[in-house]
């Protein structure tokens, strides 16, 4: 896929990556696409065969998914950890009108498998909260205990909850340094304007000739 019309935002559950997006692509022309939202229909899509830890997944009642495993254990074997279903993001992009750009944004976001679509480091950026803004941010939507709460323990599951978040989040700030990515920590004391500001600079979404970043990306023929 020639991607350089994508943009892409990554990172951990809770760092306001949809918000952010949201913003961007508003300000810059942009489209949106929310891997969050096409994961229902992926679901719907994939083969058993081409991903194993969803159809494990599927299988489980609430206790066995949160309470009867480690947050390790849980890291490891969660579908879209894994990049079950990725391929469809990139088939779901390929279907787009390029013209306009693509603001592409969600935890499914690997650096791994993000890497090999990129033009340039400056197309895509992760989001890395710390555990304080995770949680902080779940409890100002009122969504804390929205998984843990359907568990025969929401106290213990919300405790492996949030620490497999944070050992993914670590995963994703090693991935990014490793492969020489750009990532932002998100903590409690940043506002969303300087968080969107920082997100802009890491995508070059400026155009200082006046005109939106999809305008500059078809003068540029991208």
């Amino acid at each position: 896929m020639n991607s350089g019309h994508v943009y892409w935002i990554g990172g951990g559950s809770g760092a306001g990556k949809s918000t952010i997006a949201r913003r961007l692509a508003d300000r810059h022309g942009l489209r949106l696409y929310s891997t969050d939202d096409a994961m229902a229909d992926h679901g719907r899509r994939i083969t058993p065969s081409d991903a194993p830890f969803l159809s494990e997944f599927v299988a489980m009642d609430m206790d066995e998914r949160w309470l009867n495993r480690s947050p390790q254990t849980m890291l490891e074997t969660f579908h879209w950890f894994r990049g079950e279903g990725f391929g469809l993001i990139v088939d779901d992009l390929r279907r787009l009108r390029r013209e306009a750009g693509v603001i592409v944004e969600g935890f499914r976001l690997l650096p791994d498998l993000v890497t090999p679509h990129l033009t340039g480091a400056d197309h895509a950026v992760w989001l890395l909260p710390t555990p304080e803004f995770r949680r902080a941010a779940f409890e100002s939507r009122g969504s804390l205990r929205q998984i843990a709460g359907k568990t025969s323990d929401p106290d213990r599951a919300l405790r492996n909850l949030l620490e497999r978040d944070r050992l993914f989040t670590e995963r994703l700030r090693e991935q990014t340094r490793r492969l020489g990515l750009r990532a932002i920590p998100v903590e409690v004391a940043m506002t969303r304007d300087e968080l969107a500001g920082q997100v802009a600079e890491a995508l070059g979404l400026w155009d200082r000739t006046g005109g939106t970043a999809a305008e500059l990306a078809r003068r540029r023929h991208i």
